[in-house]
């Protein structure tokens, strides 16, 4: 496949995907250079005429579909003997997977989601086209977080096809009761699986589970479901209500239109969502007929699968045999009373095709001509396009739409593609955007206390929610500081306006922990709120290990998560060592002097006299101011020299006491 051209113009690529009805392939549209999806149908089905002529007019009507969240039919044809549609190439990741990945998702996501999924089955149900198939695997998920939904005509085509076995083709997990029981469908078939999505996108698991899928076909018949809830707590009780109505067994309990489900998940995003009227009840599960499986088992899986037509359970007592009969006779009834207005019908719908046939036939040769597609056109574009066709463009209606900007047309009459005679008229409508929502005032909430915000917001049909604290040095703790939406500023009513209360000027005053060890004071200052540092210094009056003091200091106030700073004692500093002088051989009185002088505290030996010269000192190099120095003396030695007169005795002096000193020393 791969190497195919298919319509002289699609490049068959890589293969991207495939189900039970058809492949999916990457493309290439070499005429516009651009990037396609392009699904295949599988040959089986290709070979079956009726599901070849639906497969025309179903891609025909997909083409036609036009919104934001429906992929885009490009194309479709048939080359040699395989059928195709090109689409929209797309890039993201299913829902299933996103669910299998994170889980349950968050409320307000599940309602967008299922918003988004809501406007595109308004556009198709509008066309008259009804999906049949809505499941997670049908729903991608883009990178800017809108979603796709994928399968449009297709799934139609080959859900309206019955199988010889009178099994009715769709996935068990999302089908509605009505589909498995092979009963006409309708719109809200659809809702019913959108409910299902969104139940299992709330709580990141199907609301039915079996063996196969005639178990789960049973139970959504059958069974109701769990409300979500109970599977995930934070689903809230309104997004449980939307989805409940959804899943309604009954048909005509659901939301009637998918405008109408869209409609309530917008207010309930806006915080204005009234009560959901008939929730579904949680009634008692109702015990489920066995099912004779013979060949044609088929199991549970996420892809399309074909299910035998699922008969309700039978709810009642045994009956009599008189009963049985008057049940019968009344069915008989019933179906003559069918079979009798069938018949008027079908008599008035011959009527009208005679009637229009003679019309034809005896006209002046009415031309019949194909109804364009206005869908998004400007409306001076939609009437230049419905003359150019051969028709009368009737007068433009303004209407809201949430699906189309304003200025494009989003609905048209006749629908596209359809033959009509030339010369009829062509109504359309023209959005003009979304339908504006009542708006009021946001009050100022500033320094108001909560319960006189949530008064004055009522007033202005407003919600309030508080968030967390903020540190505000210019409002009382306590008081509204801030709030998301500005006063004066127009908002939707209903929105909810969050506000914010002042925890204070967020200071603490820094506690006394001077003396106290190094462990209990970093306590003491985390628990206030402070970040603690520690530096050490010496001490003589604080012990060691213990707070001098800290910065800030003790008493003031800082900013919590703020720094403060402890000094930590080191004990008492060690003392200054300095230089001693060296004294030996001065005289006591010399080396008294000297060494007082530097702070040193010089004492003479035991024994010595204060008149001797120093012949030792107990200290030499350095030690710290006032430490005791020793001092040794000894006598000098007088002499008997020759020398006469004062000078001669000086001098016979030195000589002996310097040769003294020699002996004494041992030289």
């Amino acid at each position: 496949m791969s190497a195919m051209m298919l319509g002289g113009r699609y490049q068959v690529q890589d293969k991207i995907g495939a189900g039970g009805m058809a492949t999916v392939y990457r493309g290439l549209d070499e005429v516009l250079g651009r990037t396609v999806a392009i699904k295949t149908m599988l040959p089986q089905y290709a070979n079956d005429p009726s599901f070849a002529a639906r497969f025309k007019q179903e891609a025909q009507a997909a083409a036609a579909l036009q919104s934001p969240y429906i992929v885009s039919v490009y194309d479709w044809g048939k080359d040699a003997d395989t059928y195709y549609i090109v689409m929209e190439y797309l890039r993201g990741t299913d829902l299933k997977s996103g669910i299998r990945k994170h889980g349950a998702l968050d409320c307000k996501k599940v309602a967008q989601i299922g918003s988004q999924i809501a406007q595109a089955l308004s556009v198709a149900h509008r066309h008259d086209i009804i999906h049949r198939d809505i499941k997670p695997q049908n729903i991608m998920v883009q990178p800017d977080g809108n979603i796709k939904v994928m399968d449009f005509g297709i799934a139609r085509a080959k859900n309206s096809h019955l199988t010889q076995d009178n099994s009715v083709l769709g996935t068990a997990h999302y089908v509605s009761p009505e589909q498995t029981q092979g009963k006409e469908l309708g719109p809200t078939t659809d809702i019913y699986s959108l409910g299902i999505v969104m139940y299992e996108a709330a709580t990141g698991q199907v609301p039915f589970q079996g063996d196969d899928a005639i178990s789960v076909a049973l139970k959504q018949v059958n069974e109701q479901p769990k409300p979500p809830s109970q599977l995930n707590p934070n689903v809230d009780p309104q997004l449980e209500s939307i989805i409940l109505k959804c899943m309604q067994k009954n048909p005509a309990a659901r939301f009637q239109t998918a405008d109408e489900l869209y409609r309530t998940l917008r207010d309930y995003l806006a915080g204005r969502m009234q009560a959901v009227n008939s929730a579904t009840a949680m009634l008692p599960a109702q015990p489920t007929n066995k099912l004779d499986r013979g060949a044609g088992t088929i199991p549970a899986a996420g892809g399309t699968a074909s299910m035998p037509r699922v008969q309700r359970a039978n709810r009642y007592r045994g009956q009599s045999a008189t009963e049985q009969a008057a049940v019968q006779e009344a069915e008989r009834q019933r179906k003559r009373r069918r079979n009798i207005i069938l018949g008027v019908i079908g008599g008035i719908a011959a009527l009208a095709v005679v009637i229009f046939a003679v019309t034809s036939l005896l006209g002046s040769g009415t031309t019949m001509r194909t109804v364009p597609n206005l869908i998004t056109l400007t409306q001076d574009e939609a009437i230049e396009e419905i003359e150019a066709a051969g028709f009368v463009a009737g007068t433009p209606e303004e209407v809201y739409s949430s699906s189309y900007p304003e200025g494009q047309v989003c609905e048209q009459d006749p629908r596209a593609y359809r033959e009509m005679p030339e010369g009829s008229t062509i109504n359309f409508k023209v959005s003009k955007g979304e339908e504006p929502v009542e708006q009021t005032s946001v009050p100022d909430l500033t320094n108001k206390t909560e319960e006189e915000a949530q008064a004055l917001l009522a007033e202005a049909n407003l919600k309030g929610r508080a968030g967390e604290e903020r540190e505000d040095a210019n409002i009382e703790q306590g008081l509204i500081c801030d709030q998301d939406y500005d006063p004066g500023s127009s908002v939707d009513v209903g929105t909810t306006i969050t506000y914010y209360v002042s925890s204070g000027s967020g200071q603490e005053v820094i506690p006394n922990v001077e003396g106290d060890d190094e462990s209990t004071a970093r306590s003491r200052l985390e628990s206030a709120g402070f970040v603690v540092s520690s530096q050490t210094s010496n001490s003589d009056t604080v012990a060691e290990g213990h707070v001098i003091y800290t910065t800030p200091g003790v008493g003031e106030t800082a900013d919590v998560g703020s720094t403060v700073t402890i000094y930590v004692s080191s004990g008492p500093a060690a003392p200054k060592e300095y230089d001693v002088q060296y004294v030996v051989g001065w005289t006591y009185a010399e080396a008294y002097a000297a060494l007082t002088n530097q702070g040193f505290s010089p004492v003479l030996a035991t024994g010595n006299s204060a008149e001797g010269i120093v012949s030792s000192q107990s200290v030499t190099g350095t030690a710290p101011k006032g430490a005791e120095i020793v001092l040794t003396t000894r006598t000098p030695d007088t002499g008997s020299g020759d020398g006469e007169g004062t000078d001669g005795e000086t001098e016979g002096s030195g000589a002996q006491g310097i040769t003294g000193l020699s002996a004494n020393t041992g030289a």
